[in-house]
């Protein structure tokens, strides 16, 4: 094991798990992660609205960046944590309570690492990027997040994934013309004209193109549907929304365009596409020396991740990224999310020997 400071990682996530933090609720999480950062003297702690950001002031001749996200998505009966053995259940615990932990720790026992480190906590990742409390950083105090390399400890089962894909949220409405249900010659029903786009999404073939030896299987997905007016009226307007998650060989712009072109054969005069929310795909960036050692440490496998992260926001921003942390990113956002104690520990025990030199 690493020099951790050999605290039960289990137990602090569980103890994280319990503080909720939906979206834009997550004072209460931010106020215990900012009180248990300043116990140690070695760092330099700031907070900007529900973001919270520690850093070492070193010397060092290299500084990286440990990132990981405060809110969760709404509870599915899963609010309340629960241990049993070397597991825990609760909402949050993948998503990413668990990489918090892992980050809190390395914080209060790395004191002089051979980098110099910036811890960042932050609001809003799991709604409308508008809201990123990494956007709030940048706006209000870039300067905390000034970094060579960064590292996003979303869950990856402790093994690195490289870059991420981007994301296009967009709504299509299709016009109708309202008549009694009785005469519905005399209208146009506006929720019949969805069959054609809903079978074009349901026939699409996803890209599964390969960059720097990495896999990024794109999706797209209807999300939600509305239309109606009562029981007894033909129904003059329908819509659908889509994500659309696309691999990073391509910028936002193209994929909003073909995106828009696949759908245009169902589009007629009155009908509208439009891109609601979008957040921009990075590629694989992991010839750092740093990265170059976490994808060693962590065993050697690299894959593509397949979906958003905040890895984008640094490489907008210039700076390498990669995806590293404790549990499984298949149970995030499930009624099921849960964690082991063995995952955080590895997760611990590489990022503190690579911060340890």
């Amino acid at each position: 094991m690493g020099p951790g400071t050999g605290a039960d990682l289990l137990a602090a996530t569980a103890e994280l798990v319990a503080v909720p933090s939906l979206s834009q609720q997550e004072s209460a999480l931010a106020d215990h992660v900012e009180m248990a950062l300043r116990r140690s003297r070695w760092l330099e702690v700031a907070r900007v609205g529900d973001n919270v950001v520690a850093r070492t002031g070193l010397g060092r001749p290299g500084r990286v960046v440990l990132a990981g996200h405060l809110d969760t998505v709404p509870p599915k009966g899963n609010e309340v944590p629960r241990t049993e053995g070397d597991v825990l259940w609760g909402l949050g615990s993948t998503d990413m309570k668990g990489g918090l932990a892992v980050m809190l720790d390395l914080a209060a026992s790395v004191a002089a690492p051979a980098w110099d480190v910036t811890y960042v906590f932050y609001a809003a990742e799991e709604i409308a990027r508008a809201h990123s409390g990494l956007l709030e950083l940048a706006r209000h105090a870039p300067q905390l997040l000034a970094a060579d390399a960064a590292v996003v400890c979303e869950p990856t089962n402790s093994a690195v994934e490289a870059g991420c894909q981007g994301v296009i949220k967009a709504e299509v409405v299709l016009a109708g013309q309202r008549a009694h249900v009785a005469r519905p010659w005399m209208g146009r029903n506006a929720v019949h004209r969805l069959g054609p786009v809903l079978a074009l999404l349901e026939g699409w073939s996803p890209r599964r193109p390969v960059i720097d030896g990495c896999e990024y299987r794109e999706s797209l997905q209807a999300v939600r549907v509305s239309g109606g007016v009562a029981s007894n009226v033909v129904p003059d307007r329908a819509a659908v929304e889509l994500n659309y998650r696309f691999a990073p060989d391509r910028g936002l712009d193209a994929a909003a365009r073909e995106l828009g072109q696949m759908l245009a054969p169902c589009l007629e005069d009155g009908d509208t596409f439009a891109v609601t929310d979008s957040a921009p795909a990075a590629p694989p960036a992991l010839g750092h020396p740093f990265l170059a050692a976490l994808v060693e440490a962590s065993g050697g496998a690299v894959t593509g991740k397949l979906g958003w992260t905040d890895v984008a926001f640094f490489a907008e921003r210039g700076t390498p990224a990669a995806n590293f942390g404790p549990g499984d990113p298949e149970l995030a956002h499930t009624a099921g999310e849960m964690i082991t104690r063995s995952s955080l520990e590895r997760a611990r025990d590489v990022l503190s020997r690579l911060l340890a030199g």
